[in-house]
């Protein structure tokens, strides 16, 4: 059995590996010319956890997390004025609880592929893919550039993100499936040492009204910044580049802000905070995995873990597989066990987007109240079972 792989994130690379280990020939199709390196950081948790174990990727991944402390927020003089206590949300999550830069994540599923038996699993860096389709002869793909040419499947399957052409060549235009939340998220890393020292083991936000800025120290002098700021047009014909966007956008936070964005590159990651809801995620030969059928946006916190469980599933249903006609059942036992876990990530997504950007010094106040109040014990636990009941099976 053939499969088509377009996307070789970390939901693409998952299935990839799990088919490739049933047997199946697979193909990875991915544009960028290699591993990305743009991302920001997120906690891996909650279904992701159980479906790493199960396939051996979890000791990768724990090898590539950071030690945060704690998430503050803090003044633009950087005094804290609410804090989290991560040590304490993991005890609680029983210990469970990774924070990963996402191409850290990507990384760790690549090199699982080396488990694979050689031959099996090919990935295909800089690989155009200009259209999709299928029919009763399974999933195919027109890759342009140089090759020209028609690649065939017994399955085609969409992990290329939020943006799918998948998705689009397959099930229409993204405008029917897309919903965006109001807001837009930048992500960035550069180098300073004295950034790195400042923000280092702690997740740092800026206690801002309509905009937020998340700051945190990697690496080797590295740190990573995660902008949120309200979605609309550009504030003036003069700007030019994404850097000066962010600059005019998240002015006035303090010295490090400036600093941060004095290095931030001129066009670094920046998009729409959005999520992807559709009717059905397979059609014919084809299905869509991760951001590209069930995005719950940035700001819910549980897109990694949703990609490596929701591939791991695919990868388990579509495995046994030893003829094109038990791909279609396949792919539908797939949806009918994965779409609630989705769907209430998403609904988790949607409330976490409407209280993200205080619009006042009111809402501000009410979140830096139910911050501090998760240091009472007994509220503490609550909050962490309502998190982790937002993406349990």
């Amino acid at each position: 059995m053939k499969a088509i792989v377009v996307g070789a994130g970390i939901a693409g690379l998952v299935v990839a590996r799990q088919l490739g280990l049933a047997g199946w020939d697979v193909v990875v199709l991915e544009k960028s010319d290699g591993p990305r390196p743009d991302g920001y950081m997120m906690d891996f948790f909650g279904p992701g956890v159980e479906a790493a174990e199960a396939i051996g990727l979890y000791p990768r991944l724990a090898a590539a997390a950071y030690r945060v402390e704690a998430a503050e927020y803090a003044d633009v003089d950087g005094h804290p004025t609410a804090r989290l206590d991560y040590a304490k949300f993991s005890r609680l999550a029983g210990g469970k609880v990774l924070t990963l830069m996402r191409p850290d994540m990507e990384h760790a599923a690549l090199a699982a592929l080396d488990d694979v038996p050689p031959g099996r699993v090919r990935v295909r860096y800089g690989t155009r893919v200009s259209r999709t389709w299928t029919n009763d002869d399974g999933g195919h793909v027109w890759v342009s550039g140089p090759e020209n040419t028609v690649l065939d499947g017994d399955v085609l399957i969409g992990a290329d993100g939020i943006h799918s052409e998948v998705r689009a060549g397959v099930f229409g235009p993204e405008s029917a499936y897309l919903r965006p939340l109001g807001m837009r998220a930048a992500a960035f890393v550069v180098t300073d040492a004295g950034l790195n020292e400042r923000f280092r083991n702690r997740f740092v936000l800026t206690d801002s009204i309509g905009r937020t800025a998340g700051i945190y120290g990697l690496r080797a002098d590295e740190v990573a910044a995660f902008l949120v700021y309200r979605d609309g047009p550009l504030p003036d014909a003069g700007i030019r580049t994404t850097q000066e966007r962010l600059s005019r956008e998240f002015s006035d936070l303090g010295t490090h802000m400036d600093r941060l964005l004095e290095l931030c590159p001129e066009h670094p990651y920046d998009d729409v905070v959005a999520q992807i809801v559709m009717p059905s995620w397979h059609k014919g030969q084809a299905v869509l995995v991760g951001d590209a059928c069930g995005a719950v946006s940035l700001l819910a916190g549980q897109g990694g873990s949703l990609a490596v469980a929701g591939a791991t599933l695919l990868g388990q249903v579509l495995g046994p597989v030893d003829s094109p006609q038990g791909i279609a059942p396949a792919l539908e036992a797939f949806e009918q066990r994965w779409r609630p876990v989705v769907a209430t990530a998403q609904a988790s997504g949607r409330r976490a987007a409407s209280t993200f950007l205080p619009a006042n010094r009111t809402q501000r106040f009410v979140r830096r109240a139910v911050i501090r109040a998760t240091r009472v014990p007994g509220i503490d636990r609550l909050v962490a079972r309502q998190v982790l009941r937002t993406v349990a099976k």
